[in-house]
């Protein structure tokens, strides 16, 4: 007759020695993390319960997966369950309804009974002599319960019953993944005093509410924007957090599937309500391009100031870049560093143009004025546009002027010089001598 045998295993995060242990994160755009863990067990024959402490709160317990990377045919799991009633004064107070408990107030004074209600903080208790006695949450000093109750564990923990039929030391790997866990990018750009290069500086900043902290693991962020089936949503509580800075070695970046993998060269501790950032490339001198856009039917009057770069090696960059915000700075004459813009990127490809919008021009306005709206036919109309540009600087500027069309149309008569046309818009080169003016108009004919 098979005997069944029938015992417990903890595993902590330091149970094993660190040689035997590792962590892996991988980190994606959307509050996702995958956590892949090593570490070694030593099991009987026959059937085991394991609990496995430390993971996330945050784990999403029907992705997790167990693997004896030993001898993967050894170890077959039977049973999974997700731990996650954690003890708390709440948790307690609910476990001990109809028990006995003895709280203090803050003048000293004890009270032991049978607790009714702890609802909002409050405590009632029936007492020995039948009475019933309120004591407001403000007003409660301590709360002595007999024992632990039942169920309450101190860390979120994943237990396994499982079927081992190989005894010894197994290499495990438990992999899942887990909310909480977030990355994005930050750029901080320099700008040189006539606005011709900037020195530009990568970060990464790893943000971590899973309820786990991951001891010098090796990191990993996906860049790319990956199909999560979404759930109705559940409320979160985001705790205070620490932030924690460190200059680190530049990571190492590499296509995977369709998205570009971030590798950090080197084992990094991320703390449970943190964030950590870390440098993404060494500074690198970049050309950029102040370019000045008038779109007079979205933004009135003002022209925008932008800053163009090419990201590839010409210009000093050449390096996938993931989405995210780019702050950017220039010397005042007192040598004073100044801000003057933030703008968002996306996911910039190598050999790709990224335009950064800083703020709206002083001393340059636009206005456009539509001259005449005639129908030709049923089914087409033909307008006329004007629009003067103004320079109140003390130095020529050049303009992209932007405008939006609709259905099948087509210019009539001159124009300027276009310098980019598709289905939806067209955009002119436009030059403004210093403190001066510069007007030109445009016939177009829409067809519906």
């Amino acid at each position: 007759m098979k005997r069944l045998i029938m015992s417990a295993v903890i595993l902590h995060a330091a149970a094993a020695p660190a040689a035997e242990n590792s962590v892996a994160v991988t980190v994606y755009n959307d509050n996702l993390a995958l956590v892949r863990e090593v570490r070694t067990l030593d099991l009987e024959r026959g059937r085991r319960m394991i609990r496995f402490a430390d993971v996330a709160a945050q784990i999403d317990p029907t992705s997790v997966r167990f693997l004896s990377l030993t001898d993967a045919a050894a170890i077959q799991i039977l049973e999974q369950n997700f731990e996650y009633d954690l003890v708390g004064t709440e948790r307690l107070l609910e476990k001990y309804i109809d028990q006995s408990i003895r709280a203090t107030v803050k003048d000293g004074l004890t009270f032991t009974g049978t607790l009714l209600s702890a609802k909002s903080g409050d405590v009632i208790l029936k007492t020995g002599d039948n009475e019933v006695k309120v004591i407001k949450s403000s007003s409660l000093q301590t709360i002595e319960f007999p024992a632990l109750p039942e169920g309450l564990i101190t860390r979120p923990t994943l237990v396994w019953s499982l079927e081992c039929s190989k005894a010894g030391r197994h290499d495990s790997e438990i992999s899942y993944l887990t909310r909480g866990i977030r990355w994005h990018a930050e750029y901080v750009a320099l700008v040189n005093e006539n606005d011709s290069a900037c020195e530009l500086n990568g970060w990464v900043s790893v943000e971590n509410h899973s309820g786990a902290t991951y001891e010098e693991a090796q990191l990993k962020l996906v860049a790319g924007d990956v199909h999560l089936v979404t759930e109705a949503p559940q409320r979160r509580d985001i705790a205070k957090v620490a932030y924690a800075a460190e200059a680190a070695r530049p990571f190492e970046e590499k296509e995977f599937f369709e998205y570009h993998l971030y590798t950090l060269q080197r084992p990094a501790t991320i703390k449970d309500r943190q964030i950590k950032q870390l440098s993404l490339f060494p500074p690198a001198q970049v050309k950029v391009k102040k370019i000045f856009t008038y779109d007079g039917q979205r933004d009135g009057a003002k022209v925008r100031v932008n800053l163009e770069m090419v990201n590839d090696r010409n210009s000093g960059l050449g390096m996938p870049l993931p989405k995210g915000k780019i702050r950017v700075y220039k010397k005042d004459a007192a040598g004073s560093q100044e801000f003057i813009g933030e703008d968002r990127i996306d996911h910039t490809p190598v050999d790709e143009t990224f335009r950064i919008y800083l703020g709206n021009a002083f001393d340059i306005v636009g206005e456009r004025v539509v001259k005449s709206v005639n129908e030709v036919g049923r089914r087409a109309r033909q307008e006329t546009v004007e629009i003067q540009l103004r320079n109140h600087k003390d130095e020529p500027v050049r303009i992209r002027v932007i405008e939006h069309f609709w259905g099948d149309w087509e210019f009539v008569g001159k124009t300027p010089p276009v310098l980019k046309k598709d289905a939806l818009k067209a955009e002119f080169d436009i030059r403004v001598p210093a403190d001066g003016e510069n007007t030109f108009e445009y016939t177009v004919l829409n067809r519906r």
